[in-house]
């Protein structure tokens, strides 16, 4: 059994301790193996060849896609990577710029490859590092195809593994195609973004890539068309500034601070490989994705005209579930992780799936959650309107119920884990703040539906030794009562 395991989106692990050369090398020998030999994912397989059919494209040669992120020896891995796949015959075209993750999942759908590779640890720690697979369909590969790759990843001895794994400062192949895939994004976000209304708009935008890979793709897209960018941390920093680089408040507050100070429309961020998205509104408040997904979806059912059905996470605000009850759209929960959305999207019968922590994926694209469109299409909301945000989620509740959420994570170990969840499922509790418990949802840990709508989930990480806690009412202050009654029944059960 091989050493190295992936999580919900890929393998992750501490830049120089468990994420070496050896171990991507040792990877990309496992993905090759899978490329060539499995009978479904594989260039081979049933799978692929029928996608190939219904694009109408003959491929003569597994191709993968490989790019990297702005993180600290990222480019230099992807090398590593790179050369494995064509020592295993596999051709590649390799980016040339830091690849968004959606970004190369695009390419993977729009140059038919087998798969894609990007060395990336998303929102991790400056210090952590990891490899994204993305299979041939445009999205994190799924639990059946990292369980494949991890039992065909050669062992740290093997003698297959005959290219030095350190010599990483350059591609060992003439065979590499060198690509900057932009060009080809950003004219699929044409098509997806109402460009005749935003050049009309004249925003004033402010955007935070956080210093990752989004630096050279929103202010392109959105200056070619009129609108006005402020930037900040478009530079270089393998750092992140000294802070966790993802989209939420605590990561966003120069952002905040840079909207209000310039009087700006909207600011918009994105994580370092784009997967997840933040926005502040005029006011300098980030406003939370279990607000944002709902208005979209709003957006692209009355704006756009958008047909189909509706999935989210078991744990995203119940807004959802009003947006997709107004407009008669099938609604489908999923366990916590965007594969499990991914899934759905792939059937083309979703209009839009969704996480409450910042993942968004919308029909006629790529399956996955894609940062960088979720954030344009925000703007696209304010200059199909002619709104400000302020007046748009003013307009919005006019229509539905403001719901108000709160989550905690509470560390603990995992035998502790596996107490607190094994005793929940034999004695949940039957009442929560005096309020009797309507329905308990098992789809993905324990949330328990109180019968005034409310409800509190506890669920472990499956990236992390942690218990988390999520809560949602009408009554604004209900949640954090909830979340405290959520602590206590934790603590009771160790």
């Amino acid at each position: 059994m091989s050493d190295i395991k992936f999580s919900t989106a890929g393998f992750r692990a501490v830049t120089a301790d468990g994420l070496t050369a050896l171990n991507v090398q040792r990877l990309a020998y496992g993905i090759s193996e899978h490329i060539l030999e499995h009978p479904f994912y594989g260039f081979e397989g049933e799978g692929y060849k029928k996608h190939c059919q219904n694009l109408g494209k003959k491929i003569k040669k597994p191709l993968v896609i490989v790019g990297f992120d702005t993180r600290f020896l990222s480019k230099q891995l992807a090398y590593v990577a790179a050369n494995a796949f064509v020592q295993n015959g596999i051709s590649v075209k390799m980016a040339e710029l830091p690849l968004p993750t959606p970004v190369a999942e695009w390419c993977v759908l729009n140059e038919c490859a087998v798969g894609g590779l990007v060395v990336t640890g998303s929102e991790g720690e400056y210090y952590d590092n990891g490899v994204k697979w993305i299979s041939y369909y445009g999205g994190i590969a799924s639990n059946e195809i990292m369980a494949d790759i991890e039992a065909r990843i050669p062992a740290p001895s093997a003698q297959i593994l005959k290219a030095s794994s350190t010599e990483f400062g350059e591609l060992s192949s003439a065979v590499v195609v060198s690509k900057e895939f932009r060009k080809a994004y950003l004219a699929r976000m044409e098509k997806l973004i109402n460009t005749r209304a935003l050049k009309a708009a004249k925003l004033k935008v402010a955007v935070d890539p956080l210093f990752g890979a989004a630096k050279n793709y929103f202010r392109t897209f959105l200056e070619k068309y009129g609108v006005t960018v402020e930037g900040i941390h478009e530079e270089d920093d393998v750092l992140f500034g000294g802070k966790t680089p993802n989209a939420g408040p605590v990561s966003l507050q120069e952002l905040q601070k840079l909207v209000v100070s310039k009087k700006l429309h909207l600011g918009i961020a994105c994580n370092p490989d784009c997967d997840k998205f933040g926005v502040v509104d005029c006011d300098g408040n980030w406003v939370s994705s279990n607000e944002i997904a709902p208005m979209i979806l709003d957006h692209l059912v009355r704006n756009k005209k958008q047909k189909g059905r509706v999935c989210r996470s078991v744990i995203t605000s119940n807004l959802v579930d009003q947006v997709a009850k107004a407009h008669g759209l099938m609604l489908r929960d999923t366990p916590v992780g965007f594969k499990y959305i991914t899934e759905l999207m792939i059937s083309g019968q979703y209009v839009m799936g969704m996480e409450e922590s910042g993942g968004i994926a919308i029909s006629d694209h790529i399956p996955d959650k894609d940062g960088l469109l979720a954030c344009l299409l925000v703007i696209d909301m304010l200059a199909t309107e002619k709104k400000t945000f302020k007046q748009l989620k003013k307009e919005f509740y006019k229509h539905y119920k403001q719901l108000f959420d709160q989550k905690v994570s509470i560390p603990k170990t995992e035998t502790e884990i596996n107490r607190i969840m094994e005793r929940l499922d034999i004695k949940p509790p039957l009442s929560l703040n005096k309020i009797s418990v309507w329905r308990i949802d098992s789809t993905d840990g324990f949330k328990f539906i109180l019968k005034n709508g409310s409800w509190l989930a506890i669920r472990p990480s499956s990236t992390e030794r942690i218990i988390r806690l999520y809560a949602e009412s009408q009554d604004e202050k209900l949640p954090a009562v909830l979340i405290k009654e959520g602590k206590k029944i934790i603590e009771s059960m160790i």
